[in-house]
């Protein structure tokens, strides 16, 4: 293999890894999100919410 061979194939291996690992982190992420309530309850007090 030449040089410019061994340097395309650790090109090609780093994008490779880069891929799978934010592949990774995108999955973990949306499986977070999923688990949340989409809104908070309501105010235990009975009083209607207010925002500053």
């Amino acid at each position: 293999m030449t040089n410019k061979g061994k340097a395309a194939a650790a090109l090609a291996g780093a994008i490779g890894s880069a891929a799978v690992a934010a592949a990774m982190l995108y999955a973990g992420k949306r499986k977070e999100r999923k688990n949340k309530p989409a809104a908070p309850g309501k105010v235990p007090s009975g009083e209607p919410p207010e925002t500053d």
